[in-house]
């Protein structure tokens, strides 16, 4: 999500007054399956953890460093990426990345052992820093501008198609196949993009370079600072608990695969249409907003636990967790870019790390404590996660917004009345 600037006059983005090309638009769909194949594999392991844990022969809070560890390496590869590419030409970082996205598939669907296992989603991890701080960048260079927002907004369609349909997509092969089977699905999917942006993506070439001392001075300030402190604590409040919400549906509600399957389709169907729901008040009542999908998240993982024997209650409360988490994305996105008006390069490769570290610990100590404590518990720490990103939030005072409002009106003047 790095904004470059500076580029050169043959972009694809040069504005002629002509509508963008069909071969402009096959390379933005090239994309979009791209950022779904990627969403699509660093989430499968959530719906599949029973089966790989007991395949593998390891812990279900073990099994859950499939997710931990391509979080760690993706919050390093965020920025890491673009200090080290300097100048290379974004197709050919594009190609890269997806090849490894392919090969950490394939890796993983043929693992003897867990440790093989984990060796394939440290690809991904690679992989997936460097791809989401290119992707929304690209989208403004495939295109003429007045198709930018829209292009857009075609990439990101293959993250909530990802969120919808990837983590139940996989159960469900699972379901008749094998495990393995859903990685192997994935990889035919990775494919598939490799060979879109191989034909349909063009040159870019870039001469911006993220420079390390602008990561480190926007750190140095306390807004921006608390605001990564606050995505941070909700980020983590999801994935430690959502990371082993199908052995909590399995063991604790007692609820089928298949209707585990349905009931993770119906989290990412509604979340898809909080997603658009929040978006038409978002702006004018950020802090809102972030407050009441943060609370919505806190209560819905404290009630699971209390109402585990009821099936109506549980599916009830992950239907409720899914509104709250199809809006926090979007809310915390347009959080940052507030935040960080002076730096919205440096801000949008921290908020990548910043996520990416919460997936890999949120996972990482929601396994030890559901391997030690039990599952209800690990709901009840991402309870609590919860309620200090509130407390983070409340934090922050009128001056802070304010200058919150200051930077939506240089951003966007049409936002504000």
């Amino acid at each position: 999500m790095l904004m470059e600037d500076n580029l050169p006059a043959s972009d694809a983005s040069l504005d002629d007054g002509t509508s963008s090309s069909l071969r402009s638009w096959l390379a933005v769909g090239a994309v979009a399956i791209g950022a779904f194949a990627f969403v699509t594999t660093e989430f499968l392991p959530v719906g599949l953890l029973p089966h790989v844990a007991a395949d593998l022969n390891v812990l279900p809070g073990t099994a859950g460093l499939m997710v931990t560890v391509p979080g760690i390496i993706a919050a390093i590869s965020a920025p890491g990426l673009m200090l080290v590419a300097g100048r290379m030409d974004r197709r050919r970082v594009f190609l890269l990345l997806t090849a490894l996205l392919l090969a950490s598939n394939l890796i993983s669907a043929f693992a003897p052992d867990f440790l093989i296992m984990l060796m394939g989603r440290a690809l991904l991890g690679a992989a997936l820093g460097g791809f989401w701080t290119l992707a929304t960048a690209a989208s403004g260079r495939l295109v003429k501008p007045k198709d930018s927002a829209k292009a857009m907004a075609t990439i990101l369609t293959g993250v909530t198609c990802a969120t919808v349909i990837g983590v139940p997509l996989g159960t469900f092969i699972a379901s008749f196949a094998s495990w393995r089977a859903s990685f192997m699905a994935t990889g035919v999917l990775v494919a598939i993009a490799l060979v879109a942006q191989f034909f349909f993506v063009p040159s870019l070439p870039s001469s911006a370079a993220l420079r390390l001392r602008d990561l480190v001075t926007l750190l140095r300030q306390p807004h921006p600072r608390r605001s990564m402190l606050m995505v941070a604590l909700v980020f983590g409040a999801h994935f430690s608990s959502y990371t082993y919400v199908t052995p909590f549906l399995l063991r604790n509600a007692n609820l089928t695969m298949s209707t585990i399957t349905w009931l993770l389709l119906g989290f990412g169907i509604i979340g898809f249409f909080s997603n658009f729901a929040i978006s038409s008040t978002v702006t004018r009542n950020l802090k809102t907003s972030v407050g009441v999908m943060v609370s919505l998240l806190m209560f819905a993982l404290v009630s699971l636990p209390l109402l585990q024997h009821s099936s109506i209650g549980v599916a009830a409360f992950v239907l409720a967790w899914g509104v709250s988490f199809g809006a926090l994305p979007l809310c915390f996105s347009i959080w940052i870019q507030r935040a960080t008006p002076e730096s919205p390069e440096a801000g949008s490769a921290l908020f990548v790390s910043i996520i990416q570290i919460a997936i890999a610990l949120g996972s990482l100590v929601g396994g030890v404590v559901v391997d030690h404590v039990g599952i209800s518990a690990d709901f009840l720490f991402g309870s609590g996660l919860a309620l200090l990103g509130l407390a983070a939030l409340a934090s922050f005072g009128r001056s802070e917004r304010s200058t919150s409002a200051q930077a939506e009106a240089i951003a966007c003047p049409a936002c504000v009345d």
